[in-house]
């Protein structure tokens, strides 16, 4: 394209269910910041092809874009990305149709063959999608194709480091979202830097593929002072800050921190190995909640060495080092852990599996819950390349297989192809400690959450947030019709950030949404939370619903259990 037609409006949207990638925040930022008026759909609830069409038409309809920005980050939303650009050339064959992430950068070649995306942004996106945006002929980083069908690409001439990300921070946060509901749907990212150094056999985004596709084999910290103005533009805008950048340390993000009140704010971290104890005690005093989840690669120790020793890990502690770490953790009381590690990596054995679920008794015998999964097929990885080499086989290779698993899944699917030991003995062996582990990490969750409730029991509201909106301003104008646009929502948050959204005047026969409990439900529900504004036994709250609103004893009691595993009634 050229002559230098500005493409404005731009609409920014994920390629995945629920909420998109932060990534397309700090775009939509950028281009507001450059004279784009860019908006963004962050939360996706649609399921089928024709909920998606139907989502959007109306979007289409709303914004008016001249160019949207489909994010591909994670390549199991590859499907979904081809659906979207399709669909919207049909919607408006003049729309142009950009695709960019880390997936859409390893897959450029696969993606351009489809004549409905215009351009793949490969890499870092910022410039490139600017330019594009403001109709450059020659926008860097980007293959391109002219209205007359040709193509190009140019070469990675835009790589983000520590010396040229001043620009990059999030900004127009009253102006970016298209309804309250996309609002409310960020959880708070923030990128302390970008990047990995490490190759660890089973990761995508490895170093060599972030050479080859971001241009960068080295991982930095983005500046100071843009990290601050991403603290200053959300603090208001979210309940809790989300991090997951092995190499911030606590002066860095403390620095960053500077001026801006967390302490009423939770705090999610995801730590590529075992943290400096300066960086959790800074945490635990900077927020009023953290939640840290520590990656240990494996939990055979035995094995953690060997492919450390192989080059196919990136470091990680030995067990003595992260009960070390746990222990220090534990002296905070506002301070929880999670310890995550791969089930069925490379170069285990029966001595090995039995090693690994020692240690995962260890951690739960700590009360620090478990991440566990199954070893999956991610592209460009090593092991996925290359699974023969350790004598494996992967359900997915190419981009075909890719896209064909994912086409055909069912609906709420959230199964990825995985990488399995050609030897079906250990395979099954595998297997049975896998299920071993799931089992025991479910059901320390479930004993960390329960509570023990009778009708003595007094329990108390403790949502931290219930805000209320019509339904065209939490759901957008574009979804919520006129004749239902002015009714009244009320959205609350427990204190795990579970939302309920309650539109108890909206029957389902007159408008239906799946994020909203509608009608009578929703009033119920509402009912329940008031007769524990203080606190009050359970009993005399369920004597309250039969009154008030006409329920049984028993489904009352199911009622107040809900909210109770919600975490929006908690024991007074």
């Amino acid at each position: 394209m050229g002559g230098g037609r500005e493409l404005s409006p731009v609409l920014l949207v994920g390629a995945g269910t629920g909420e998109a990638t932060c990534g397309i925040l700090y775009l939509a930022s950028y281009l507001r910041r450059g004279g784009i008026e860019a908006f963004v759909r962050l939360y996706d609830g649609d399921e089928t092809e024709a909920e998606v069409v139907r989502s959007f038409e109306k979007l289409v309809a709303r914004v008016r874009p001249r160019l949207v920005g489909i994010s591909l980050k994670w390549f199991h939303h590859v499907d979904r990305a081809l659906l979207i650009a399709r669909t919207l050339r049909r919607i408006d064959p003049g729309i142009r149709i950009v695709v960019g992430g880390n997936s859409a950068s390893y897959w450029w070649r696969e993606l351009h063959a489809f004549d409905f995306i215009d351009h793949i942004v490969l890499g870092d996106g910022e410039v490139p999608l600017l330019a594009i945006c403001r109709g450059e002929e020659s926008p860097p980083n980007c293959v391109s194709r002219s209205p007359s069908g040709a193509s190009r690409r140019l070469p990675l001439s835009y790589i983000q480091g520590a010396t040229n990300t001043e620009d990059i921070y999030y900004s127009h946060f009253n102006d970016l979202f298209l309804s309250q509901l996309d609002r409310n749907s960020f959880s708070g990212w923030v990128a302390p830097g970008k990047g990995c150094g490490e190759n660890c056999l089973y990761c995508g985004g490895a170093r060599g593929n972030q050479k080859a596709a971001f241009g960068r084999a080295k991982p930095f910290l983005r500046s100071e002072q843009s990290v601050r103005r991403d603290h200053q533009e959300i603090a208001g805008q979210t309940w809790q800050m989300r991090y997951d950048f092995a190499g911030s340390t606590a002066e860095f993000l403390g620095s960053t921190w500077a001026g801006v009140d967390l302490s009423k704010h939770c705090c999610t971290y995801f730590l590529w190995g075992v943290p400096r104890l300066e960086l959790v005690a800074e945490l635990a005093r900077t927020f009023k909640r953290v939640y840290m989840v520590i990656d240990i690669g494996c939990f055979s120790e035995e094995q953690r060495l060997d492919q450390m020793g192989k080059g196919l890990l990136k470091p990680c502690a030995r067990d003595s080092e992260l009960l070390e770490v746990i222990d220090a953790c534990r002296r905070h009381p506002n301070l929880d852990m999670e310890i995550s590690g791969i089930g069925g990596l490379p170069f285990t054995s029966t001595a090995r599996l039995a090693e690994e679920l020692r240690l995962v008794e260890r951690v739960i015998s700590l009360d620090c819950v478990v991440g566990y999964q199954r070893l999956e097929a991610q592209p460009g990885a090593l092991v996925t390349e290359h699974p023969a080499r350790f004598d494996m086989v992967s359900e997915a290779k190419t981009f075909k297989e890719f896209v064909d698993y994912f086409e055909q899944r069912e609906p709420g699917d959230v199964s990825v192809p995985m990488i399995r030991f050609r030897d079906a003995a250990l395979e099954a062996a595998v297997q049975r400690n896998s299920d071993q582990v799931d089992a025991l990490a479910w059901k320390h969750r479930d004993t960390r959450r329960g509570v023990a409730v009778d009708g003595r029991t007094r329990l108390l509201n403790t949502a931290p947030s219930t805000r209320r909106f019509t339904l065209g301003e939490w759901l957008g104008h574009h979804r919520a019709p006129a004749k239902v646009a002015q009714e009244p929502v009320t959205v609350l948050r427990s204190v795990d950030g579970i939302t309920l959204t309650c539109a108890p005047t909206v029957s389902p026969r007159k408008f239906s949404d799946p994020t909203l409990v509608q009608g009578q439900d929703g009033a119920i529900l509402l009912a329940a939370l008031a007769a524990f504004e203080r606190p009050a036994t359970v009993s005399s709250a369920v004597s309250q619903l039969g009154t008030k609103a006409r329920l049984d004893p028993h489904s009352a009691r199911e009622v107040i259990d809900h909210l109770v595993d919600g975490r929006f009634l908690q024991p007074a």
